[in-house]
């Protein structure tokens, strides 16, 4: 599975693997919520820029992980969803739970220095 982590001030990014099917969901599922308890994330954002299919086993890992951040009140995103997740992300609910984004909103954000006016 080619699936990685970067944890920064509170904020968990997973580069999600080429497919998330049911070969790949349960190890993520283990690791992400391992991550999420020793770290206390806050913020979990999904990176599908390299993720070309999802089954539904993928689409019950997002959904726990929602629920999971709910609970502590956490937020989910996603980003870089091609046109094929973006479907399924509508068909399924998705697009209800998990907020969706082009992935330029927090390089925005840098660039904007995080002031307020």
């Amino acid at each position: 599975m080619d699936c990685r982590y970067q944890l920064k001030d509170g904020c968990m990014r997973i580069s999600m693997p080429r497919e998330v099917d049911h070969h790949c969901a349960e190890q993520l599922r283990r690791e992400a919520d391992l991550l999420i308890g020793a770290y206390h994330v806050r913020r979990l954002v999904f990176d599908f820029g390299k993720t070309e299919f999802m089954d539904s086993s993928g689409i019950g890992v997002l959904i726990g992980r929602c629920k999971n951040m709910g609970y502590s009140g956490g937020e989910v995103s996603a980003e870089h969803l091609n046109e094929r997740l973006q479907k399924i992300f509508v068909v399924s609910g998705l697009h209800k739970m998990i907020h969706v984004t082009d992935g330029q909103e927090e390089q925005r954000a840098g660039s904007d220095g995080g002031e307020q006016g």
